[in-house]
């Protein structure tokens, strides 16, 4: 393809800085550049704590586990998951024996429909939202956070697609109780395999490193280990091999975060290129076309760029005859997907049901000029022209 979805961050100069760091033979698995990591991308997000873990999915998963932990979610309680989302925002929900709740999406940042989330909380009594800001579009994050302190629900921010994006000038993964995200392949930096939770929450940030790494207590603060070690009464030698919380191994490797750490240094010019990006299909595409809404004070850090439109089969042929690789709009909606409708049956969706049947998104990345940006869109305008 000419037009690829996304260019891989990790470059040559990584690569050779990488290979002379293995050469002096440094430990690879999780240890002192993890924690490093860890701070530097609190530091570039705004909040106190960041945990390292082996993908996005697993930090959506950590996320909510360690809600059931902290005794903030328990069995059965409902949870508020976006229809247009991907497969693990949904998946864990129903894994931790949660129950699922899908709200349908709006039609402006394809977040979910506010009006309906306020009437589902009312009927319902979700415990949480998990949250999902579709592919770098910022969402009203002041009424977002209003309801769920209106109704104590508990914010999980999955920021995955969104990273860099700010509402009034506040970046987005900076609003709720915790936030996630991905640094795969593709996305805005990548650490080859990856994902972070970020919290301000310290207490909850102890829980968060003790459950990723099987549940014990290396790696925690002295106070932590300590009300642990005597509150379960653990003599020194113990300590090696006690786990106080039933977790998991989703750890990250030292090595990963040796790239991460190069990565965060390139991430404020990938933001400014994505944004430009952005703009330019924004006012490159014929006003036929859907286009998502956006606000002055907003900054949107793009993960690709979402299209919907009536002849979506049609529009797919002509981009693929032209170079342009595509995709659907993330996986459309998640009642539609095998997974749900075998436990759930079919749920109406309308606004996520157009998204399933007409959407798609192009590509956006670092390495995409503008130029080609404009190429892109004269490809699809001629078509739906």
């Amino acid at each position: 393809m000419k037009y690829t979805l996304a260019k891989d961050i990790i470059d040559d100069n990584d690569i050779n800085a990488l290979c002379d760091w293995l050469k002096s033979k440094q430990r690879l698995t999780i240890g002192p550049l993890t924690t490093e990591f860890e701070e530097a991308w609190a530091n570039w997000l705004g909040v106190k704590h960041a945990v390292y873990v082996n993908s996005g999915s697993s930090a959506n998963l950590l996320a909510l586990y360690t809600l059931i932990e902290k005794g903030i979610l328990k069995p059965g309680d409902p949870v508020v998951v976006p229809a247009v989302s991907w497969a693990t925002d949904l998946a864990p929900v129903i894994q931790l024996g949660l129950t699922p709740i899908l709200c349908d999406c709006n039609l402006d940042d394809l977040s979910i429909d506010l009006n309906e989330f306020e009437y589902l909380c009312q009927r319902v009594n979700p415990k949480a939202l998990m949250f999902v800001s579709v592919l770098g579009l910022v969402p009203d994050m002041k009424r977002v956070t209003e309801l769920c302190k209106k109704y104590n629900v508990c914010l999980i921010e999955d920021t995955c697609e969104s990273l860099g994006s700010e509402f009034n000038g506040q970046k987005l993964g900076t609003f709720g109780y915790m936030s996630t995200f991905s640094l795969y392949f593709g996305h805005h930096i990548s650490t080859i395999e990856g994902g972070i939770v970020a919290t301000n929450d310290s207490e909850l940030y102890d829980m968060l490193k003790s459950i990723r790494s099987h549940g014990w207590d290396r790696g925690l603060s002295n106070e932590t280990q300590n009300k642990l070690r005597s509150e379960w009464n653990t003599n020194e030698f113990n300590t090696l091999y006690t786990f106080y919380y039933s977790g998991f191994n989703l750890r990250a490797t030292d090595l990963q975060a040796f790239l991460g750490l190069r990565q965060l240094k390139k991430l404020d010019k990938v933001i400014e290129v994505r944004s430009n990006n952005f703009d330019k299909y924004t006012t490159s595409l014929s006003e036929q076309l859907w286009k998502p809404t956006t606000r002055e004070s907003d900054l949107t850090s793009n993960f690709c760029y979402p299209i919907i439109c009536d002849n979506r089969k049609e529009l797919v042929t002509a981009l693929k005859n032209n170079g342009v690789e595509t995709r659907p709009l993330i996986a459309g909606s998640m009642s539609k997907q095998p997974f749900y409708r075998k436990l759930y049956g079919n749920v109406s969706l309308p606004n996520a049901g157009v998204v399933h049947n007409k959407g798609l998104y192009v590509p956006n990345h670092q390495s995409l000029s503008l130029k080609e940006v404009e190429e892109i869109s004269a490809i699809i305008n001629n078509c739906i022209s």
